[in-house]
């Protein structure tokens, strides 16, 4: 590669972005964290958590108003923001298990990931799901361990579950001193520092009282009771050998531990300081064709998510975008490499929440928003003219399935408008079956139902209800015997459906049913995923 002063200075560019996700099972403190990482990066002045709905201020990342009435995150945000010599994009994911598909859509847009646990309840369920989809990838993960200021676990039992369940080596960075009431602060392994906890310190730049090692004599004067128990721990912690190796954790095979508590802004800074030293930039993204560096000229990306309506007042649709080499500048021209065309990328977007901004320049690491009028999928790749599709975003197979009812028959134009594009979204899968000419909706979890029908009556004015369709499963369908796959097809039109992208579905109304269908067509392939943005063929 040649070694221009704009080559320069997109490598200088590229090497300072850290993109992370935050993962946990709901009520971990997912939200907390995410608000308090902005807080210290300067992208806020003031933290609304969930739990001051009252005050009327909400959670800067839940904007959704479905959202600030549940006190749940729903919708994936994307927040940018600076701190030290790193340009930070953070992807707040669902923590609701029955979001699963966008957050997972969501970890393949990053390159590290905080994973917040609950120091009182440890390695829950979805936490568990959510490093597995870490694990795919080998995404380098930090552990905060969160909530100190309460009753808690044992930190070495914390460890060792961490270890036992999830599969991954633990090695911890800071220790905590006491819990609960009787928190007084971390013990920095790396550092050989004492820093004091003082509850009530909420604003982000507070220099916290810290002494200088285990030897400190202050150490017996300052925390009587606990003194004698950190330095035993510490001794068995460094005894155990689990110190922190750079390489190991890269590799996703080891992960740094940090304690403290989210809701006191105690202990962020120490792991947005880690993300900034130990967490990768842009890696290189693997495509069908090739492998493309981030640090290559040429501009490439990928839709990972298209929300609706983020903006009630313009009904837009934006595709959220992944940059994977080059640099965007305004007004440029691409190539949509799933319909071979051209377009151009007018007023792209940057994100704080629901608050954005026109991006005037992005960098591989870097999200920027798309104005989508239905011509973006999820999976689409742009690029500068070569022929590339990125790999590895894919549909699930449904496991609940329901048909709308409407309240008001008048209203089936709207009501299909924005099922599909709730569809486009990954909001819902949404089939069209042969039979009849009522869309089939699938989703993962059932509050997906409940969220599509606020959506449907806030944003497109529908008042519908969702039934039970009778449908166990759905499989894509494909099969290279033309002939074959016509007869298929004859023979089970009432079965059959189309999903938005065209490709053929069975629906199947038990599992002896999908049995029997794949013993009686053995050439007819029954797949459980399928990548987006992408013809089954």
């Amino acid at each position: 590669m040649d070694s221009t002063p704009a080559t320069s200075a997109l490598a200088r560019d590229v090497a300072k972005r850290r993109t992370f996700a935050i993962i946990a099972h709901p009520d971990a403190g997912k939200t907390t964290l995410t608000e308090k990482l902005l807080l210290f990066g300067g992208a806020i002045q003031m933290a609304g958590t969930v739990k001051a709905k009252k005050s009327g201020k909400f959670a800067t990342s839940d904007w959704m108003a479905v959202e600030q009435e549940r006190g749940i995150s729903v919708a994936s945000s994307v927040m940018q923001f600076s701190y030290g010599d790193c340009v930070f994009n953070l992807l707040d994911t669902p923590g609701h298990k029955d979001f699963s598909e966008d957050t997972y859509r969501v970890l393949t847009a990053v390159d590290a990931a905080i994973m917040v646990v609950d120091a009182a309840k440890g390695v829950e369920e979805q936490t568990i799901k959510l490093l597995e989809v870490c694990r795919l990838r080998d995404t380098p993960i930090i552990t905060f361990i969160n909530k100190l200021d309460r009753e808690v676990r044992e930190p070495l039992e914390l460890l060792d579950e961490i270890e036992s369940i999830l599969k991954i080596h633990c090695a911890p960075v800071t220790w905590p001193i006491g819990m609960g009431k009787r928190f007084h602060g971390v013990y920095h392994l790396l550092h050989d520092e004492v820093l004091r906890f003082k509850a009530g310190e909420e604003n982000a730049s507070q220099a916290f009282e810290s002494l200088q090692g285990l030897g400190d004599t202050r150490l017996r004067e300052l925390f009587p009771l606990e003194a004698d128990a950190l330095l035993s721990e510490i001794e068995l912690v460094r005894g155990a050998g689990a110190s922190f190796q750079l390489d190991d954790f890269l590799r996703g095979k080891q992960t740094p531990v940090f304690f403290g508590s989210g809701v006191n802004n105690f202990g962020v800074r120490e792991v947005l300081r880690a993300l900034a030293d130990w967490a990768p930039p842009p890696q290189p993204r693997e495509a069908v064709e090739r492998t493309v560096d981030p640090t290559e000229p040429k501009f490439t990306g990928f839709v990972f998510k298209i929300q609706a309506n983020m903006d009630p007042q313009h009904r837009d649709r934006i595709a959220f975008f992944r940059v994977c080499s080059g640099r965007y500048s305004p007004g440029m021209k691409v190539r949509h490499r799933r319909t071979g065309k051209d377009m151009k990328i007018a007023n792209a977007v940057v994100f704080m929440a629901n608050e954005r901004q026109r991006s005037d320049d992005a960098v591989a690491g870097d999200i920027i928003g798309i104005h989508n009028h239905g011509q973006l999928q999820i999976g689409d790749t742009l690029t500068e003219g070569e022929a590339l599709q990125f790999k590895g975003i894919p549909y699930f197979a449904p496991e609940l399935f329901s048909k709308p009812r409407l309240k008001d028959p008048l209203r089936a134009k709207q009501l299909n408008k924005g099922l599909l594009e709730l569809g486009e979204e990954g909001a819902v899968q949404v089939f069209e079956p042969f039979a009849d000419n009522t869309l089939l909706i699938g989703a993962v979890g059932p509050l997906q139902f409940e969220i599509v029908a606020h959506r449907l009556k806030s944003e497109y004015g529908v008042d519908a209800v969702f039934e039970n369709a009778g449908i166990h499963t759905a499989r894509w369908v494909t099969c290279t015997d033309a002939p074959h796959l016509a007869e298929f097809s004859k023979a089970n039109s009432l079965r059959l459906a189309k999903d938005v992208d065209g490709n053929l579905v069975y629906l199947a109304d038990t599992r002896v049913n999908l049995q029997l269908a794949q013993e009686r067509w053995p050439k007819v392939a029954f797949h459980d995923t399928r990548e987006h943005g992408q013809l089954l063929g």
